[in-house]
């Protein structure tokens, strides 16, 4: 059965049927979190093709892999995730963890933590042994970086943080009011969503598996980064199936460009930190008159309320401060951070994102209201602890991926040949299918022609 939470959001979903059922090893239950967000995708998409009855089927092993990565390259590689001074740290009365995959973010902890631009690995550890954990959080977020300090449960759900994430609801809903109507998508099977026009403002994980997710259902999906704009370590993965484009923002002629493919989009999914958008001039309100049948669905790391709102974060960040990592470590007898084994609250958020967008159609399809949806890495990861062990005692454990879970068709990406697993998800007769191969930023033209 899936969590209350999950069906306050989207409903029961009473045909899924779960397959091969092996799981992460994990004090929390991954592997039931990756079916449940992806049963939801399922039971959404059932219900807007006006099929409610159409069986749901999860392969358990493969959608844990998914949780993992999907590609197998071909004769290179993927470039490592991290970098070289990301990860966990010992601070003198506890663990942090520095976020600096990008730039921006790497020089703003070095600045705040008094070291020099390109200071090794070694000389920073040094640095924090010296101060405490809260410490580090504080001046490095201060200063534009991305941190987190090591938190156990009941700190962070007495904190001020953790009590405006325990009051808010797994997805927030907003209904606006009745919009000009578009133009129905002819839900074929091969392609249920050909034709709908996604416009994709997210970076990373979660986001991008929303899009990707929604992609593979025929979704024409339009991805915009910044120029010169890599993230050579997820963008094989995530960009599957989607047109990716560069718009200068920091311009008006880039502004401009967006706003008029805000107007033809059918659905926006954004992860940029709370309030990006409005410093562009692009804040709900606006959005809305300029699209009025626009579906929103927004994705932040911490909510978008109480004293973290505004926080950059990440889901290795999030597992730290929510006591996530804190919980491994004590379930498995470690002395240091102990995470989830796979970017879990990230993978599921993306899920639920593009089961609420699908859900959002759904109602705009029956009633003619458009509707916004707000998420959050955070709020996912308060349902992971609510889940218990989740197949735990009736399942394998997951081994790693074997040939067989790859598809033999070869996936031409524009860093090189790769095997893709096969999906995880099939409703009714409808099998998830990827148009275009994965594609580096900027290798398509930022108009819904080339989507």
């Amino acid at each position: 059965m899936m969590h209350p939470d999950v069906t306050a959001a989207f409903g029961t979903c009473p045909n899924a049927v779960i397959q091969n059922n092996e799981t992460w090893g994990s004090a929390f239950a991954v592997t039931q979190m990756a079916c449940d967000s992806l049963s939801c995708v399922g039971a959404a998409l059932a219900a807007l093709m006006g099929r409610p009855n159409d069986s749901v089927t999860i392969d358990a092993r493969l959608a844990s892999l998914w949780f993992d990565k999907s590609i197998a390259p071909i004769g290179w590689t993927i470039p490592p995730l991290w970098d070289d001074i990301a990860g966990d740290y010992p601070c003198a009365d506890g663990w942090v963890r520095l976020h600096t995959n990008l730039p921006h973010h790497k020089a703003a902890a070095l600045r705040a933590l008094g070291l020099a631009h390109g200071a090794p690995r070694d000389q920073v550890a040094q640095v924090l042994l010296n101060h405490p954990a809260e410490w580090v959080d504080r001046v490095v977020t201060t200063a534009g970086g991305s941190a987190a300090a090591m938190r156990d449960k009941a700190t962070w759900d007495a904190s001020p943080a953790g009590q405006a994430l325990m009051a808010a609801p797994l997805i927030e809903w907003q209904t606006h009011d009745a919009a000009p109507a578009r133009q129905a998508l002819a839900f074929s099977e091969d392609a249920p969503l050909k034709g709908l026009r996604v416009l994709d403002l997210t970076r990373v994980i979660a986001g991008p598996v929303a899009t990707r997710t929604l992609a593979g259902f025929g979704a024409d999906v339009l991805r915009i980064d910044p120029p010169g704009w890599d993230e050579a370590g997820v963008l094989p993965d995530v960009t599957l199936g989607k047109s990716c484009a560069t718009l200068d923002l920091k311009t008006s002629g880039g502004v401009a460009q967006l706003k008029t493919l805000l107007q033809s989009a059918d659905v926006l999914v954004h992860g940029l930190r709370p309030g990006a958008l409005a410093n562009l001039g692009l804040d709900a309100a606006t959005r809305r008159k300029l699209n009025p049948a626009l579906i929103d669905i927004s994705i932040s790391a911490y909510g978008f309320c109480g004293p973290f709102a505004q926080r950059r974060g990440f889901d290795s960040l999030v597992q730290m401060a929510t006591g996530i990592a804190h919980h491994g470590m004590i379930a498995f007898g470690k002395d240091r951070p102990t995470p989830l084994p796979v970017q879990a609250l990230d993978h599921a958020t993306g899920y639920f994102a593009a089961a609420a967008a699908l859900t959002a159609l759904h109602s705009l399809h029956q009633n003619g209201k458009p509707q916004s949806a707000s998420l959050s890495l955070a709020r996912t990861g308060a349902l992971l602890w609510d889940m218990g062990q989740g197949f735990a005692g009736q399942a394998q454990t997951l081994t790693p991926p074997r040939q067989d879970d790859y598809s033999a068709d070869i996936e031409h990406t524009s860093w090189g040949p790769a095997y893709r697993l096969y999906p995880p998800l099939r409703v009714g007769r409808t099998d998830m299918k990827w148009m275009r191969p994965a594609t580096e930023s900027g290798s398509s033209a930022a108009n819904w022609e080339q989507a």
